[in-house]
């Protein structure tokens, strides 16, 4: 059988390369319906959300950092300088976002408060929160939505944590600099939805998302119609 050289091997397309050019980081109650779909079939662009998901709002240039902790169990053997077995034992998801606008929702997620219980003062407006003793793990629903532009139109790719909790705070600097605005800065964490079976969901769509499936590798389902 006669060779081939490199260029006839290598598949490399750059309209396959993605970057977050906006987005919204999307959160409601644990009582909110969950995301199951992102775009509407009739042109294939975003979907309302369900009601109670509000928008975080504008964050720092940082963006929106997603971590994942992977914890794994090994056996090794006698003789064997690599592992003979290895099993994951700890599989987590974690966002990481520095709020930049001072409103209900980034105040409650930094405070810890329960912001259905706080009202403005009547005559001044004015807001006291009390930092609990004992603070409460409040859980939450979490979309995120990046948005791209292809050749096509717009290209979305989500993430949906069913089940979210705020793990850790960043500090927050009250400073005369211009550069440095107050922030919310906070670490939320994914839990798996005892309901729906997972702690996390991938959606990918949009119409330049849909006019380049065949370049990734992606096949179409059968029409569903008769």
């Amino acid at each position: 059988m006669a060779g081939t050289v490199y260029d006839d091997l290598k598949d490399k397309k750059t309209e396959l390369i993605r970057k977050a050019l906006d987005g919204s980081a999307f959160l409601a109650p644990i009582s909110s319906t969950a995301i199951s779909t992102l775009t509407d079939p009739a042109d294939k662009l975003l979907v309302a959300l369900p009601a109670g998901y509000e928008d975080l709002g504008y964050v720092s240039t940082d963006g929106f950092s997603f971590g994942r902790e992977v914890e794994e169990a090994q056996i090794r053997a006698h003789g064997a300088t690599d592992p003979v077995r290895s099993d994951i034992t700890a599989d987590s998801s974690t966002l990481t976002v520095q709020c930049l606008e001072t409103k209900l929702n980034t105040i409650g997620l930094y405070t810890g408060a329960n912001m259905a219980g706080v009202l403005a003062d009547f005559d001044t407006g004015e807001v006291v929160i009390d930092k609990p003793s004992r603070p409460r793990g409040q859980y939450y629903r979490l979309l995120k939505i990046s948005v791209d532009l292809g050749d096509d139109g717009e290209i979305y790719i989500a993430r949906f944590f069913p089940r979210a909790k705020v793990t850790n705070f960043d500090e927050q600097t009250f400073t005369s600099d211009g550069e440095n605005p107050i922030t919310w800065p906070v670490t939320l964490t994914a839990f798996t939805d005892s309901t729906l079976g997972f702690s996390e969901r991938w959606l990918f769509g949009g119409p330049g998302w849909d006019a380049i499936l065949t370049d990734m590798g992606f096949s179409r389902a059968p029409d569903p119609t008769p």
